[in-house]
């Protein structure tokens, strides 16, 4: 008999644009990333991980609490008490009907992309240095496909079950084997024959020189 399929890992879901433009800041989905990777932090601590003022973590994670995204673990008082990640995952609609929503996911995605662009740099900076079978192992690829919008889904979904048996691995170094490393895993499944933005005819255009 197999067995069941683990439920799909918690998620934060976001439709306040207040609460997108709140997450969209790039210190806030650091130290998103950084309570879901290590499991609970206080902000003195999540301040020398991140580089940042332990008073502007302290700000930013109440900021963060005021919209679901992290919450209090218990225990501590002050800048001493420890924080955690309500959920694994956020998600937002990029389809929503509603403009502000609309322009607020969009400048949530801009960030995401721009925190992408700057690993991937950080990655080619450094790959020199790393050991061979980890320059093996990671890279950037892309694969073009012809798929339905419903294929791509289904393509998405199996893509996230193989990720899933590594997910417990979050939160704490109990359960990682030894050799193992932070890694994300990007995925962008984006059409490739999208047309680019219309100019704006509003503004004049410019002599060449």
């Amino acid at each position: 008999m197999s067995e069941p399929d683990p439920p799909p890992p918690p998620t934060v879901r976001l439709t306040d644009p207040r609460a997108l433009r709140a997450y969209a800041h790039p210190t806030r989905m650091a130290l998103v990333g950084l309570l879901r990777q290590e499991g609970p932090l206080t902000a003195t601590r999540a301040a020398e991980l991140v580089g940042e003022s332990v008073a502007s973590c302290s700000f930013h994670l109440r900021q963060l609490a005021r919209y679901g995204l992290v919450e209090e673990a218990g225990g501590g008082r002050g800048r001493e008490k420890p924080w955690r990640a309500t959920a694994l995952y956020t998600s937002w609609d990029t389809a929503d009907a509603d403009p502000a929503t609309a322009e607020a996911a969009g400048a949530l995605q801009r960030t995401v992309v721009e925190r992408y662009a700057a690993l991937a740099e950080r990655w080619l900076a450094a790959q020199r240095t790393e050991e061979p079978a980890w320059r093996h192992a990671a890279g950037i690829s892309d694969t073009l496909l012809h798929l339905t919008a419903g294929e791509l889904a289904e393509l998405a979904a199996g893509m996230d079950a193989l990720m899933r048996p590594y997910l417990g691995r979050l939160g704490g170094a109990a359960d990682r084997p030894a050799g193992s490393r932070p890694v994300l895993l990007v995925r962008m499944a984006l059409p490739s024959d999208t047309a680019p933005p219309a100019p704006d005819t509003d503004t004049p255009a410019k002599a060449a020189p």
